[in-house]
């Protein structure tokens, strides 16, 4: 038996072609037509849905926890010191999760995971209301944290190994710019809710969310790559296992595989990759998280915005928002990875660039969402950037592997830098002005050194 490559229409359940947890997956409508990658189906648009929900609700929550900041800094009587070590202790937390959820995806599958994780982060929103004093809040913030950051690489593995890879980078950027109606749900939340009834409120919308993951565990397939890479491993131990002849490839496929998962991400086929994914990932989360913890407080601070003002703010820099990621996937399928990279990145360093030293509201309100336009859209490159670098085998270690760095480094390193550069200046101006730095050198490395992945199956890529 040998396995399918996703280049190829899939044969028929039963044939000796497939392995024999593919022909039992077989059986099933949904994973036959997510299978096969000649055409795009109901079920292709139900996977890519359950992925654009889950990162809808991840920017809403993400967005909810910075718009609140003012308020939970002042209930509680803490210094932003204070405050920003209680998020470190809460993406410490977190990170345990983004590494963790991607593993079992690799050893379990995707499908059933997505679900579980789903579910789980969004019944965890419910107890950052219920806190009665910050150290829970950190807690509870913890917890949501790492529920959350497992849907990150599940959700977007299972897109890109189902959907056709003529438009792998539209439809992950599509899900990933529900994040931007999330962040402007939030942003109403702010302006509406929160206003009217406090900061606790606004952690319980997003508790409905639960239901996403009944709506993934029954309209949505296991991935096909996944399915075939348990047979084929199967298939060579069975064969080690009873003295028969391997292939060569099989064989140098099954060394690499049969190592430590973090192992396999440094061998020397997979070492350059490695890098180039956990340098993205790092520095765009490094560049994110100055605005993800702190734009709030220095909208209020610098300029005197009041929570309505931000919160309407929000909406309108998160729809913009929409439309970039949308543009971005369109623009990496039709025209490269690099080049989108490189467009986007431009674009929002010179809007931000400005924005950073504007005074008047009304500029600031302009040229924010202005920025906001491609620092939001380029997140759709990264994610299909990372979802594409590693094999099938470690596809889940990988981006685990990448982002838990990334986010170490943006939401536990970088807010000493950001938070320093406050209390030695007054001010978030110097922090805001390092993004555009970040961007500048991230567009650079990523246009000279990154393979071009745009339209090639995932074997094609690496296996």
């Amino acid at each position: 038996m040998t396995s399918v490559s996703m280049g190829t229409s899939p044969p028929t359940a039963g044939t000796a072609e497939m392995g024999p947890l593919e022909q039992k997956y077989m059986q099933s409508a949904t994973f036959r037509a997510a299978a096969d990658n000649t055409k795009v189906t109901p079920t292709h648009w139900h996977i890519a849905t359950a992925n654009g929900l889950g990162w809808g609700f991840d920017g809403m929550d993400g967005v909810i926890f910075a718009v609140v900041a003012p308020q939970v800094i002042k209930e509680f009587g803490v210094d932003l010191p204070s405050y920003r070590s209680g998020v470190q202790i809460a993406m410490l937390i977190g990170l345990v999760g983004l590494y963790f959820w991607p593993w079992l995806a690799d050893k379990y599958g995707r499908r059933n995971l997505l679900a579980i994780n789903i579910a789980m982060f969004s019944l965890c929103m419910p107890l950052v209301a219920l806190s009665d004093s910050f150290w829970f809040y950190v807690f509870a913030y913890g917890l949501v944290r790492f529920s959350l950051n497992g849907e990150w690489a599940i959700g977007s593995m299972l897109v890109a190994e189902t959907w056709p890879a003529k438009y792998r980078g539209l439809v992950i950027s599509a899900d990933r710019s529900a994040w931007g109606v999330g962040a402007a749900l939030a942003g109403g939340i702010a302006a509406y809710i929160v206003s009217e009834f406090g900061w606790r409120a606004a952690f319980l919308p997003p508790a409905v969310i639960a239901l996403i993951g009944i709506y993934v565990r029954f309209m949505c397939p296991e991935s096909p790559y996944w399915v075939r890479l348990q047979d084929r491993r199967n298939r060579i131990k069975e064969r080690i296992a009873r003295g028969q002849v391997v292939a060569e490839d099989d064989r140098e496929w099954m060394s690499k595989a049969g190592k430590v998962g973090i192992r396999q991400l440094f061998l020397p086929d997979l070492l350059k990759n490695t890098l180039l994914s956990t340098f993205v990932a790092a520095t765009s989360v490094i560049a994110f998280s100055t605005v993800g913890l702190w734009m709030p407080l220095f909208l209020k601070e610098q300029h005197g915005f009041t929570p309505a003002e931000y919160g309407n703010f929000y909406i309108w820099w998160g729809l913009v928002g929409v439309t970039g990621i949308c543009f971005a996937g369109w623009f990496i399928d039709k025209l490269g990875r690099r080049l989108g990279f490189l467009f986007m990145l431009a674009q929002a360093t010179v809007c931000m660039t400005i924005w950073i030293f504007a005074t008047d509201k009304t500029t600031l309100f302009v040229l924010g969402i202005a920025w906001g336009w491609g620092f939001l859209g380029v997140w759709g490159p990264i994610t299909t950037y990372t979802s594409e670098m590693y094999p099938t085998r470690i596809r889940g270690v990988g981006n685990g592997f990448s982002w838990t760095v990334g986010m170490f480094c943006g939401y536990v390193l970088w807010p000493f830098v950001s938070v320093y550069l406050r209390e030695a200046t007054g001010s978030f101006q110097a922090a805001f002005f390092l993004i555009p730095v970040i961007m500048v050198i991230q567009a650079a490395i990523i246009w000279f050194y990154s393979p071009e992945h745009a339209g090639k199956e995932l074997d094609e890529i690496a296996i």
